[in-house]
């Protein structure tokens, strides 16, 4: 059966269903009608032996016959017993004789080999036996009638069991001629064009449904081929700068014979852009992985901006910067895994250490929904129209031009990986210096 389409396996289904119901109310019938037959014939034996008995008189304690309306009709079979003697008896078989004669009162017997049904009755006066009444009838003509009604309910089961497959084979036809109208075009849309839909309205039957279902899966598709494109874009973009300036110091390094300290020196600005190409790769994964559904942690958010500090820690010294990490006085829990959430923060921290003029301070405040981590230096901070440009890539603000270094990759990663997990990176327009607002959900 599943080697079969789903119609056929529906039209199974249907025809042995109806198959099913038909043969239940036809030998239902046939049983009912037998049941009924056969009580007909026991009243009209039972009918007949009253009827014998009304005609009958007595003298002196003795049974004499009359006559009863119908009681000499053809094919009557009636018999009169006195005192262990026939008074009256039809022309019968002598097998059907014998029955007759040795019948109890109130009995009912079939003949064997004959089609006749016995009854007898007793006949009393004064309460004393004095004879007995024997009817008989023929049962061929309920025999015949029984048959040809379970011929007839059989043809017309059988009838009725047509016409409901050839009606059922068109209204399936019918029914899922739509589904596979619309399950190829949503096969073909997610192959040439993912921006078709059904667009049929809210769902109100199950044609409908499916409708939405294949919508919000082409949606789910168009939004996984979006990732895709935009994490292709994004990886060439943000890489293109740090792995040009390792290229290009490696290749300065080499055209010609240079101190130890210059060897040193190209070397450092080569691990640094390396570092940067890791990162970048490493926080480009992350948000595609968990823009795709990926498993969600929990970290403590003070262990979090301490491991950010820890990796920046490198570049304060460097600039000589105070790095200051409070203690909140209750503890906070982000909703992502330490891993991540660092990889948020980090950007945020490194671009305060690169524009911080002697301190930077990391505080953890909540909100109703939301960890927020306040990213705070004594720098030049931000220009009223530089803060949502700020955050896109390869974009540095106006304290760029003092000489710090940066491709201007890091905050754009930041706000791009905190939306991936229903978070985000800000920028606060009313702080002296640099403030940027970090908010990561709370777990």
């Amino acid at each position: 059966m599943r080697r079969l389409g789903l119609r056929l396996r529906l039209q199974f289904a249907v025809a042995a269903a109806v198959a099913a119901a038909l043969l239940g109310l036809v030998a239902g019938f046939n049983l009912i009608l037998a049941h009924v037959l056969d009580r007909d014939a026991r009243d009209l034996a039972r009918a007949r032996a009253v009827a014998e008995m009304n005609s009958l008189r007595t003298h002196g304690g003795r049974l004499s016959v009359g006559e009863a309306p119908d009681a000499r009709a053809g094919d009557a079979y009636l018999w009169v017993f006195a005192r262990g003697q026939p008074l009256e008896q039809p022309r019968a078989a002598p097998v059907v004789d014998r029955a007759a004669s040795t019948l109890a009162a109130g009995r009912f017997v079939d003949v064997p080999t004959t089609d006749i049904r016995l009854y007898a009755a007793a006949v009393t006066v004064e309460g004393n036996r004095v004879g007995t009444v024997v009817a008989g009838v023929s049962v061929a003509p309920y025999e015949q009638t029984r048959k040809l009604a379970l011929l007839a309910s059989l043809v017309l089961g059988g009838l009725v069991l047509l016409l409901v497959l050839l009606a059922a084979r068109w209204l399936l036809a019918a029914s899922l001629r739509p589904v596979v109208r619309m399950t190829r075009q949503a096969a073909e849309w997610s192959e040439h064009d993912l921006e078709h839909r059904f667009a049929l309205g809210p769902p109100h039957d199950e044609l409908t449904e499916l409708a939405a279902t294949l919508d919000r899966l082409l949606d789910r598709l168009a939004a996984s081929f979006r990732r895709e494109r935009r994490f292709s874009a994004e990886l060439s973009h943000e890489l293109r700068t740090p792995l040009a300036r390792v290229l290009a110091e490696s290749e300065l390094a080499l055209r010609r014979k240079r101190t130890q300290d210059d060897y040193r020196q190209a070397l450092q600005l080569i691990h640094r852009n390396a570092d940067q190409l890791s990162r970048t790769v490493d926080a480009l994964v992350a948000a595609a992985r968990y823009e795709a559904g990926g498993a969600r942690g929990t970290a403590d958010a003070h262990a979090v901006a301490e491991a950010a500090a820890l990796a920046c820690s490198g570049l304060a010294a460097q600039r000589q910067l105070e790095l200051q990490i409070p203690k909140p006085v209750r503890v906070h829990r982000v909703g992502v895994d330490a891993e991540l959430a660092q990889r948020i923060i980090q950007p945020v921290l490194e671009n305060a250490c690169r524009y911080g003029s002697s301190r930077v301070s990391i505080t953890i405040g909540r909100e109703p929904s939301s960890v927020v981590y306040n990213v705070e230096d004594d720098g030049a901070g931000v220009q009223p129209a530089e803060f949502e440009r700020i955050f896109e890539p390869g974009v540095r603000g106006h304290a760029a031009r003092n000489g710090n270094d940066g491709a201007g990759l890091g905050l754009a990663l930041a706000r791009r990986l905190a939306r991936s997990i229903d978070g985000d990176v800000l920028a606060d327009p009313a702080a002296a210096g640099g403030r940027f607002l970090v908010k990561l959900p709370a777990a």
